[in-house]
């Protein structure tokens, strides 16, 4: 297993050494080569972890090529929530007393380099810090209150950001590490048998309309499960429930995502879980990801500050450019002129590093494969809204309607295309999107999430869809208690 570290700047970081090689980050993003090991590790020390940055990104791609970043994408979102980061880390809450308890004062700062601190005498809380959180630079703020140290501030370290005095010690730590090559321990605590239904009634494009909620709910309780509909003012409720079915859109800085993080943190069984929340809504992410497994995808190419004389060349006029956290349609704009290919893209630019352009593919319907636990569970066709070259006219505010049909109607091909992008994910709840262009078929996207309204998907399977989806849930929570643990 080779080590890599990626840095923005290769001055930020010494030689190497056996089995580590220094990266600029640049190089790593859009340098296919790095992509060929798929068994690398990925120390992320850019100088900055801020959303949609070149360190945000490093982290994220490492996941989509199979690498272990440290940090990950997840853990970034996770310390820069402050609550989950706090949530995270309170599993060590007895060490940490121990370790503070001698100290005279009721503050303290600790930093963690490669799971080292310059006082000896911190290393064991500060070898736990690094385990748990995989992030090889670390700062800590801890108060004391109560007769008890809480961490108040818990934050990821970039590069630059560490002191001068420090930095001989980090390189050290790290050369004692890659030397050693501890492996993080993966145990969680577990729970249950009472599911949340996470929604908002006042939200819009919701992912289930009530009706189908409604039957959710019937079915959960028709197996045994005790049900209850939970909205986003009742995030101190989670521990209460043994699991979490997200029906709510999703995103990465939204409380959907901070919901199933804590809901995986107390050990709940969640769909949709952080991991797929977060690689399924950075459009970045899953261009990688496909193209780095060889899927059919439309032309695509990952745009930089860098490279924009090459879209045309290669997606030609009208292309789709996607913002990389673009849902329902929202965000994906199709440009015609290069004049207007330019300023799109330097607006895109803006607000992410990187952006997503594919050619730009004409076609009646999409396929929309739903998929959970890595196996087919419904097909439709998207037709696109009347006059509209999207599934949905955000303009307009007009939707194309929806088929369902058997699984068997759908071309084999289309349907192995989704199961091999969703298993890519994981075993979540996907909805894998599929042109069809004569004999060529693209996967456009895989969304977590995916839609179940009464009257569309259903429209085959009818209340057997719901008892298929509750009883996954129902199935997961067995298998827990089997393994004694819950």
């Amino acid at each position: 297993m080779s080590t890599l570290i990626v840095v923005e700047d290769p001055g930020d970081w010494p030689v190497g050494g056996d089995g580590v090689t220094v990266v600029p980050a640049r190089s790593y993003l859009i340098d296919p080569t790095y992509g060929e090991d798929k068994a690398a590790r990925v120390f992320n020390l850019c100088r900055s972890y801020r959303y949609q940055s070149l360190g945000y990104y490093v982290s994220l791609l490492a996941d989509a090529r199979g690498h272990r970043p440290w940090p990950r994408a997840g853990t970034i979102e996770d310390i820069q929530s402050q609550h989950l980061g706090q949530v995270l880390i309170a599993s060590l809450a007895q060490l940490i007393d121990q370790s503070l308890e001698p100290l005279k004062t009721d503050h303290f700062e600790l930093s963690v380099y490669f799971g080292r601190n310059v006082a000896q005498r911190y290393n064991v809380l500060a070898e736990q810090l690094f385990q748990l959180l995989q992030a090889p630079l670390l700062h800590l703020d801890f108060e004391r209150t109560g007769g008890h140290w809480h961490a108040r501030r818990v934050s990821l370290v970039g590069i630059g950001e560490v002191p001068d005095i420090h930095r001989q010690f980090m390189f050290d730590a790290a050369t004692g590490y890659f030397a050693t090559r501890v492996r993080p321990p993966d145990g969680r605590p577990a729970r249950q048998y009472a599911l949340a239904i996470l929604h908002n009634p006042e939200g819009t494009h919701l992912p289930s309309n009530p009706e189908a909620l409604a039957k959710f709910a019937d079915m959960g309780e028709a197996l045994g499960m005790r049900v209850e509909f939970i909205t986003p003012a009742d995030y101190e409720r989670v521990p209460e429930f043994d699991a979490l079915f997200i029906r709510d859109t999703t995103f990465v800085h939204h409380y959907t995502y901070r919901f199933s993080r804590l809901a995986q943190s107390e050990g709940l069984v969640v769909i949709d879980d952080p991991e797929s929340i977060l690689k399924c809504n950075n459009k970045v992410y899953l261009a990688e990801m496909l193209s780095h497994h060889n899927l059919p995808v439309p032309r695509t190419l990952l745009i930089h500050r860098d490279n924009i004389d090459q879209v045309v060349p290669l997606l030609a006029l009208p292309c789709v450019l996607k913002q990389p956290d673009s849902s329902f349609s929202s965000g994906v704009d199709k440009v015609e002129t290069e004049p207007q290919l330019r300023e799109k893209v330097a607006s895109l630019l803006d607000h992410s590093d990187l952006i997503v352009a594919q050619e730009w593919l004409p076609t009646e319907f999409d396929w929309r494969i739903g998929i959970l636990d890595r196996r087919v569970i419904f097909v439709c066709k998207y037709y696109m809204a009347e006059g509209h070259w999207q599934i949905i006219d955000h303009d307009g505010e007009r939707e194309g309607r929806t088929e369902a049909l058997a699984v068997g109607e759908a071309p084999p091909e289309v349907v192995e295309i989704a199961l091999q992008a969703a298993n890519l994910i994981g075993d979540g709840f996907y909805g894998a999107d599929i042109k069809q262009i004569g004999n060529r078929c693209c996967i456009i996207e895989i969304n977590d999430n995916p839609n179940v309204d009464a009257g569309n998907e259903d429209g085959v399977l009818r209340d057997a869809l719901y008892r298929e989806v509750m009883g996954v849930f129902l199935r997961r929570l067995e298998r827990r208690r089997e393994r004694g643990e819950a």
